[in-house]
């Protein structure tokens, strides 16, 4: 099969990293595509949020089409569609199930699903509540890309009729994430917007062991956090951080703190983008448990794993600075071995090129 592929891919954001973690996954993701011969065009939907916060305006390695309406997506950009090897539409597109319809009956290649929000999908496609996906047109898919592996994408198959159910997981730009010497400012950090179903744990591993740990510091960034006045005076804090000062933030830390969100901890398999960044990063990751961990990282020689406000204490006071520095380079290792965006890439062509030589279902020249 011909590698030189039109690709085009409807994705929330590309131009805007503000308030989301598509945007980073994929610069890294396409960037490295294209660099294997393909030519890309993304489709995003202008809206004013992401319109007045742009971190970039155009990108060398794909086309950016930005429409105000499903009319203007297919009054300008309808051609490119149809003629397209593969259309793909990721989640949390502005009314994404009329998107998905107009690429199933339009485009001629392959078209996929890029589920970067698993969990979240599943959970609001039983309640009725998804307005970016249909739970009736996920058969008519050639393909459905997962962040969550695991049982999930059985679950997929075999209860909601997905046609390819494919795990093509977060990753870390490791031309962005790397270590680098800067001033520590901290002992343990956080990096997150505040969610209520993950700040009992933060409070667990962060805010408790900083009230137990008096002479350490440690910093959590990130907005909308309603009680950081209740927090202990060693704990400071920054509304937001921007996706270049990341790195530097992750840098800076002794350990770095991994909060799972409580949907993606139920499915298992269900990485972050700030876990593979921070330990590309060679910072050690102190993180809570969820089933799957163990195949992305070793737990004791890759990252640590903390159940308990105790368990992390132990940690911060325990661990020497030798063997803190081997944790944070067996992790960067794992992660340039693994969970780049280069082996992303790679991944994505195999599972279209799947896709696009299997025979098309019936039903799908239907919709």
């Amino acid at each position: 099969m011909n590698k030189r592929w039109d690709i085009v891919v409807a994705g929330l954001s590309i131009t805007s990293s503000w308030g989301n973690g598509h945007a980073t996954t994929y610069r890294g993701l396409l960037r490295e595509f294209a660099k294997r011969g393909h030519r890309i065009l993304f489709l995003e939907r202008d809206v004013p949020w992401y319109a007045e916060n742009r971190d970039i305006n155009g990108l060398p390695f794909c086309q950016i089409g930005l429409y105000r309406s499903l009319e203007e997506l297919r009054d300008r950009f309808l051609d490119s569609i149809r003629q397209c090897d593969a259309a793909i539409l990721g989640s949390y597109v502005p009314q994404g199930v009329a998107v998905a319809d107009l690429l199933l009956r339009e485009a001629r290649g392959a078209v996929a699903f890029y589920d970067i929000d698993t969990p979240i999908t599943l959970a609001a496609l039983q309640a009725g509540k998804c307005d970016y996906l249909a739970t009736e047109t996920i058969p008519y898919f050639d393909l459905y890309l997962s962040f969550t592996g695991g049982p999930t994408l059985e679950h997929l198959e075999t209860r909601l009729g997905a046609q390819r159910a494919r795990a093509l997981y977060c990753s870390a730009d490791e031309t962005l994430y790397y270590p680098k010497k800067v001033e520590s400012t901290c002992d343990l950090g956080y990096l997150g917007t505040y969610s209520p179903d993950r700040q009992k744990t933060v409070n667990a591993l962060l805010v408790k062991v900083a009230r137990l740990c008096p002479g350490m510091r440690f910093m959590v960034a990130g907005p909308e956090y309603p009680s950081r006045s209740r927090w202990p005076a060693n704990i400071g804090h920054t509304v937001h951080l921007s996706p270049p000062q990341h790195r530097d933030f992750y840098n800076s830390q002794r350990f770095t703190l991994n909060v799972t969100r409580a949907r993606m901890i139920q499915a298992g398999y269900s990485p972050s983008v700030r876990l593979f960044e921070a330990a590309a990063c060679g910072t050690p990751v102190v993180s809570d448990c969820w089933v799957g961990l163990d195949s992305f990282f070793t737990p004791g020689r890759e990252i640590l794993v903390a159940h308990s406000t105790e368990e992390c204490r132990t940690i911060l006071r325990r661990v020497s600075r030798a063997q803190r520095e081997e944790i944070g380079r067996s992790a960067r290792e794992r992660v340039l071995r693994e969970h780049t965006a280069a082996h992303r890439a790679s991944e994505l062509e195999k599972f279209l090129e799947e896709a696009m030589t299997a025979q098309r279902k019936s039903l799908r020249r239907a919709v």
